[in-house]
């Protein structure tokens, strides 16, 4: 299904005309609009899950339901529950010697129409997730899912079209014809999530209109084990945060820095895992499928670039299945510094792992590289953990854990520098997606409009006391 530019406008146009008319939404609509999402959520639960097994050719039913379908009424009821509080409007002090009576204060004002360009590897999550708190905002929306996920964006098109007038929220399909020509529509915000890449171009397209820009992006997330981190729980805590979509995620763990001293340790409490819990990983129902054959190649090149260059690898569970896009899990030992394992975001079930000899240098190795979305940290020594934490920059970090930070619908979601900023989830999207609006009433015996001409007695007095202080 493709959209033409000529409808986007005339969608664009329709949602602009619609704000218009009702710019400040109020809490009861806004409320309403949230438990809208929560029930068309729960009415296609099982549709969403058919479409996730179709576009990934396997898909665990329990992942897609914990992120995909109850993450969702879990962003939806926490806004709820906050919104009226949001929504009050944020006292500012004025100066009771110059401005009387007078008060101030900042509205949160909604910014208008919103576009989303929403990715393939959670097109539920990072779909509807957002509409959460753009509508929590006051805002109009329209989406661009990812032809990637034909049958996810199709089935988003349909829910939508079920729930929402189209003039409020609307979902476009189309392939790189229309995400080329979406970022380019005069949106009062944008958000793109992505790879850094495509957001380059996305900005480049944003630019002209001056459309201000949330980008969360992904990146290589480290993690760290401090010494005396590398514990069978620690270990086995990683790995399967590396399994959710089998590593297809922004957040995943990307590489393991590990003191040297504990390298083989780690090798082995790795193996032991998977041999004890999930033997049967790739042929069995917990696995999710790489998307398409050619991310699948794209992955596979990665280990194939280590091979040729006698890295260690360990593959960690049963043996690939292309035809169903099954993918094992491996990890790369002490791999070289060129090598693609290192030099490109891996997204997918491989995971590096680097010995370093010191915290001091791990610590420089994560500085030497673009700044992560998240850093996860692992250890019983609370000073190490905070001094990895300080010395670094991150969108987000995970203390003994991996990418859980990322999960909490009242935590701000984002990057920073090559990983993207802005930010979405809670209280930190509702002001991403409204305008500060300053407002000022003004006490009409305040003294301050002496300080404009025509200068009289008093303006000279008042510039008389601010000279001698």
């Amino acid at each position: 299904m493709q959209t033409t530019i000529k409808t986007m406008n005339a969608i664009l146009e329709q949602q602009k005309a619609a704000f218009q008319k009702n710019p400040m939404p109020t809490l009861k609509e806004r409320t309403e609009w949230l438990d809208a999402i929560i029930a068309m959520m729960l009415e296609y639960r099982p549709k969403i899950l058919d479409a996730l097994n179709t576009d990934f050719g396997t898909h665990p039913t329990l992942q897609g339901d914990f992120i995909e379908v109850f993450g969702m009424l879990a962003r939806a009821e926490y806004n709820k529950t906050k919104l009226d509080e949001w929504m009050q409007p944020s006292l500012r002090e004025t100066d009771p010697s110059m401005h009387g009576e007078s008060s101030a204060y900042v509205l949160r004002q909604p910014k208008g129409v919103i576009g989303n360009m929403s990715p393939w590897n959670f097109p539920f999550d990072l779909t509807i997730g957002p509409l959460c708190d753009m509508l929590a905002a006051g805002n109009r929306v329209m989406i661009k899912p990812s032809e990637i996920s034909s049958a996810c964006s199709e089935l988003l098109l349909e829910m939508i079209n079920a729930t929402f007038n189209e003039d409020h929220v609307a979902v476009v399909l189309g392939d790189l014809d229309v995400a080329k020509a979406f970022p380019a529509l005069p949106f009062d915000h944008l958000l793109y999530t992505g790879n850094p890449g495509v957001a380059r171009q996305v900005a480049a397209a944003a630019a002209p209109n001056l459309t201000p820009l949330t980008l969360e992006l992904g990146g290589k997330s480290p993690t760290v084990f401090t010494p005396g981190g590398v514990t069978a729980a620690n270990v086995a805590d990683c790995l399967r945060i590396k399994m959710i979509k089998n590593g297809q995620m922004c957040v995943s763990p990307d590489y393991a820095l590990v003191p040297r001293a504990d390298l083989e340790n780690f090798v082995s409490l790795a193996k032991a895992f998977i041999s004890k819990e999930a033997p049967d990983y790739v042929a069995g129902d917990d696995i999710t499928g790489i998307i398409n054959d050619r991310h699948y190649a794209r992955i596979e090149s990665i280990l194939d670039d280590a091979r040729t260059r006698e890295s260690q690898i360990e593959q960690l569970t049963g043996e690939s299945d292309a035809a169903a896009r099954r993918m094992a899990l491996s990890l790369v030992v002490n791999p070289s510094e060129d090598s693609l394992v290192m030099t490109e975001e891996i997204f997918g079930p491989i995971m590096a792992v680097v010995p370093y000899d010191s915290l001091d240098e791990g610590i420089a190795y994560i500085n030497a590289r673009e700044r992560p979305l998240g850093l996860y940290v692992y250890g019983s020594d609370k000073a190490l953990c905070d001094e990895v934490i300080n010395r670094t920059s991150s969108g987000g970090v995970t203390v003994n854990g991996a990418a859980l930070h990322a999960s909490l619908p009242g935590m701000g979601f984002g990057g920073t520098g090559n990983s993207g900023y802005g930010r979405h989830h809670g209280i930190e999207g509702f002001m991403e997606f409204t305008n500060p609006r300053g407002i000022m009433n003004v006490d009409p015996a305040a003294m301050a409009i002496e300080i404009a001409p025509p200068y009289g007695e008093t303006a000279k007095a008042i510039h008389q006391s601010m000279i001698e202080g």
